[in-house]
Formats: structure tokens, sequence, C-alpha cells
């Protein structure tokens, strides 16, 4: 399995417009600079990715290994483009924790420290923020509001906590009022309701409200205090965002969050990256005035630029911006005329930035850095015996996949499978049941790395197992669409690919791969809520949680790519943190019992 480094493209709605509608100058005039990012998901250091770029070879275009993002450079590159401009405003625009080690280890405290390294004018409370319920998002906001020199709101208008909440009446403001050049601008908070309240952890009683009146409500109550130009700081995701613009009266800009969008222009995707739709995309509100709708993908690794130019009412006379995809200097033992060419390419893409990290912001990290390396030894669990790794059954495809003596030749490992991908499986369920409620977890056995040997288990031990930047999906599936992924997943083992081969928690069946394709598995069966096993049925419903890798499809799982839209929900969960967070629960790690094996039986073919 590979990292998914770029974003997936959302189809747009048709009443969607692209940006660059321009406005003549005048007197009254306002123009507003929007630096932001969002869902940065504690995402603190830089990530390796790969872009295309052009390397002067005669070939063209080839994969070049960059670094990409890192807070130190967001730190960096907002104070760059703040330089020299007096009407900016710095926005968040939500679910800034949970996703790394950062997150397990410091709840929150080192990403409200780096983001203190901007001081953020506004920051709105994604679905995330309620991981911890609502005494991690008290806690975090204290950390945030630990440096006194930047009190950073957080702002939502349709949370509504319940009585006694940790929160109280003054964590969470529905919008704050900012002056620039004299000029009063209305920055509204707005949170994904149904996945906040049924996928994160609010308290019992701590309620979200319905999005869209009670965004216009706050609104509303703005503009009569005379404010006339309203920024709406949303985690809602992209598709819904533009669609929301003609929901409402009297919003100017939305600055986005939750899907992890990257806008830009069509060109991105000659350098390998995938943009979701216009940077900045123009859509209209229900009085049909221009509204500039904005989004900087995710990990740290954009910051938004939006220009705005309000007429004397307020209104939106012209938007226009630029995405920056925060890259490293560093582009690998090259020749100087390659690494010309490589700089040129990245010169002619505006997207691209190459940007330095932030002294600072470095700094301030660095003790978290260091803590987070501690971390990694930290003794997490003890395996009672060996783990073994496998990713199918039986004595042909993976014979030798083991380097524990004894797995390879372990009876039932060849009957069943995998020790570690069983467990990795049942810690997504466990995960999944945690957030939103799971049914079935589903893992491709070659996501799973390596052995567990008996003895000590650490947190670094559980990253080597599962090392990819993978995350957790929840999919709603037919019982007939479960069984068709796993018969996928059985098609590409047949062809040749044994790391589909899957593996499953809270379902089992039988394999017999002499059977012609979308036939080979049988006596599907489900365990229920009171532990007992039954028929997987084909009309019902399931809430199926598994890794983003394969639910867009790959490694064979075509029917997984397909369950999109409402039926399917990105929870953002780091996939290895699932299995920290099972191996926490559960320190005593041994091999299931043979009756929670999704292989029961398992016939190769000749």
């Amino acid at each position: 399995m590979r990292t998914q480094v770029v974003a997936r493209a959302l189809a747009l709605s048709s009443l969607v417009a692209l940006a660059g509608c321009g406005g003549s100058g005048g007197d009254d005039e306002f123009k507003l600079s929007i630096l932001h990012i969002n869902d940065h998901h504690s995402n603190l250091d830089p990530a390796s990715a790969t872009l295309k770029l052009n390397t002067g070879a005669s070939q063209g275009r080839e994969n070049v290994t960059v670094q990409l993002g890192g807070f130190a450079r967001v730190t960096t590159a907002i104070e760059a483009l703040s330089a020299g401009r007096t009407n900016v405003l710095k926005l968040h625009a939500g679910d800034a924790i949970t996703g790394t080690l950062y997150y397990t280890l410091e709840a929150g405290k080192a990403d409200a420290a780096l983001m203190n390294t901007v001081c953020f004018d506004a920051v709105a409370v994604g679905n995330h923020e309620f991981d911890g319920g609502d005494a991690g998002l008290k806690q975090f906001a204290d950390y945030l509001w630990a440096d006194g020199g930047c009190k950073t709101p957080l702002l939502s208008a349709n949370v509504s906590p319940r009585a006694g909440s940790p929160l109280g009446s003054t964590t969470i403001a529905p919008s704050q009022v900012l002056t620039r050049d004299g000029a009063k601008i209305g920055i509204v908070g707005l949170t994904v309701a149904a996945k906040t309240q049924g996928s994160s952890r609010p308290d019992a009683g701590t309620v979200l409200l319905d999005e869209v009146s009670s965004a216009q409500r706050e609104i509303d109550r703005l503009r009569q205090q005379g404010v006339n130009k309203i920024v709406l700081l949303s985690h809602l995701g992209y598709e819904r965002e533009v669609a929301l613009a003609a929901e409402l009266s009297g919003v100017d800009v939305i600055v986005g969050g939750d899907s992890h969008s990257l806008l830009g222009d069509d060109s991105l995707k000659d350098y390998g990256l995938s943009p979701a739709g216009a940077y900045p995309t123009v859509a209209s509100d229900k009085n049909g005035d221009k509204v500039c709708v904005v989004q900087a993908w995710q990990y740290s690794a954009v910051v938004g630029e939006l220009d705005v130019t309000f007429d004397g009412a307020g209104r939106v006379k012209d938007c226009a911006g630029q995405p920056h995809v925060l890259i490293g200097a560093n582009f690998g033992d090259r020749s100087e005329a390659a690494l010309a060419a490589i700089r040129a390419d990245i010169a002619a893409q505006p997207a691209l930035r190459i940007t330095d990290e932030s002294a600072p912001a470095l700094a301030v990290l660095e003790p978290y850095r260091e803590a987070l390396v501690a971390f990694g030894s930290k003794h997490v669990a003890d395996a009672h015996g060996n783990l073994c790794l496998r990713r199918v059954p039986g004595t042909t495809r993976d014979r030798s996949r083991s380097v524990l003596a004894g797995c390879n030749d372990d009876p039932h490992v060849i009957a069943h499978g995998g020790d570690v991908q069983q467990l990795v499986a049942d810690a997504f369920l466990n995960q999944g049941k945690r957030y939103g409620g799971a049914d079935i977890s589903l893992q491709n056995g070659g996501g799973v790395r390596v052995d567990v040997a008996k003895g000590v288990v650490s947190v670094g031990t559980v990253y080597t197992v599962l090392p990819f930047r993978n995350t957790l999906v929840t999919l709603t599936m037919s019982g007939a669409e479960v069984k068709a992924a796993l018969e996928d997943a059985m098609t590409s083992v047949v062809s040749g690919n044994t790391g589909s081969y899957p593996y499953a928690g809270g379902l089992r069946w039988a394999v017999d791969l002499t059977r012609p394709a979308g036939d080979r598995l049988s006596q599907l069966a489900v365990r229920d809520a009171l532990g007992q096993w039954r028929p997987l049925d084909a009309g019902a419903r399931y809430r199926v949680i598994t890794n983003d890798f394969i639910a867009d499809g790959q490694d064979g799982y075509a029917t997984l790519g397909t369950v999109k839209g409402d039926r399917r929900e990105d929870t953002f969960l780091a996939y290895a943190d699932a299995f920290l967070q099972y191996a926490l629960e559960y320190p005593v790690l041994v091999r299931p019992a043979s009756s929670e094996y999704s292989t029961q039986s398992f016939i190769d073919t000749p």
C-alpha cells in the first residue's frame, strides 16, 4: 500500500463558476487579504511527497521526492505573505488536532504552540476538536490561550454546549468582529453538524444545530450592527460550502475545511496534484451577490492567499488568489543541469512555493519533537507469543513472508492467515465503534508490513507495523456490496497481488479460489452486538471502517471506490494510531481465537 499524498478530485455542481470577475476602481473600495489553512490534523513535521517535475531529461517530467509542508513552513509563508500589507486576516478553518503522535502524546498542546507562532485571528471548531469530548476541546482552548499575547478565538455559530459543560459560555463564540483600516469585518464560525454529532465525541447534551439557520442568524445579527463584510469560517467540506453560498444571504467569503480539498488551476495536474476546483471558486448567494469560496488542502502543506475587493456597500466586486504548496529546496543528488531545470519548472508554477522553515517555529517545536522521539520507545504492550505476518493463507502464495522462527510453517497461519493482520483489523473495528459506530472493519494484508515478535511492543513497533500515512474511512454499504468488494480482492489475489488479500473484524468467511470469479467466498457471517455470528444479509446496510487507500478502490478493491457522497465518511484518524490505541487498551497482545479470524477455511488454486 502506498501513502496517499494527493487529495482526491471531487465533482463540482453546475452552479459553480470560475473566479476572475473584474471590477473598476473607486474611492470607496476596500481591499482585504485572507491567509488561511485548514485540517492540519497535528501534522507539524514535513512529509515526504512526490511531484512530477521537469528535470531536463528527454523523457519529460519524472517523479521527484520533495519535503512537503510542516508547520514551520506555514509560519514562514504567512509571515512573508503578510509583510507590507495592512488589511490581513489569518484564519484556520478547523481540525487542528488529531492525526499524529503529536496529538496522541500532547492532546493539542504542541499544535497550539505552533499555531501561536502564526497567531491566527480566528479558528473554526472542526469535528475533530471534539474527539476528546467537551473537556478535550476546553483543554485545547486553554493551550491555545496560554500565550497571553495571542488569544485566538474559537468560533462556531452552531455548537450549543450542554448545561454544565466544561466549555461554559465563553470558550466558543459564534462570531468575531475585527477592524482593518477602519472597516469592520465579521467572521462567523460553522461546524459540520451530523459528522460531529455522530462520529466525534461531544458530551451527551452538547448539540450541533442546523448549519444554514445558525449561520444566517449570526450573519443577520452582525449586519444589523452595521457589519457589512462577512467571512464564513466553515468546516463543512468544499462541495457543501459551495452549495451553502446559495442558501445564505449576506455572506461574502467562505473559508472552508473538512474535505481536505486542494483548489487551484488545472495546470497543477501536470505536477501530479489533483485540484478539486478553482481557487477561488466563485458562487452566488440567495440575492445573486458574489461569494468567494476557498480551501487550502491539508496537513500543513498549503497556505491559501485570497485577495478580495469590496465596494462601498460591502459587496464583493472581485476576488483572486493563489494556493501556495509549501515545499523544501532539496531535490536529491542530481546534476546542476537537472537541478536548474527543476527550479525553473517550479518557478513557472505559481502554486509551488519553495519555503524555508521558520527558525523560531522550529525552536518551539523542538521539545515536542524530542518528546515524540522518546515516546517512540515507550513500552505500550506485551506480545505473549509471536504474532506472525502472512498475507495469504495456504502454502503457496506467501509462504516466506515472516522473519520469525516457526511462523512460516505454523499450521494456524497456513489455515487462517496472518495474526498481526487480524489484530490490525480488530483494532480498526474497535476504533470504528468508538467514533461513529462500525459493524465491520476491512484491511488489505499488504498494508501490514512486519511481524510482532514475542516480548515488548513499543510505539515504534506499532508505527513499523503500519508505516504509511493512511487514515480511516467509514463506508455505508449493503451486504451485497461487502461481498462484491471481497470478491474483487480475491480476483486481485488470483491475478498475483498477494497484498490484496482481505482481513476483517466482525466478519468471517470461507474461501475457495478454485471457484470462478464472483463466487469464491461463502458462509459470510457478521458478529452481532451480542457476539453471535449471523449470515451476512445482502440487502442490509453495514458500516464498514477501512483505510483510505482501499476505500479509493486501490489494491483491486474496485467496489469500495464506488461508495461515494453521503455513504463515505473520511474520519482522518490515522490508521496506525488506531492500532496504538488498541495496544494501550489491550496491553497483552495474543493471537485471537480461531473463530474470530476472518478466513475460516481456505482452498487455493492447484
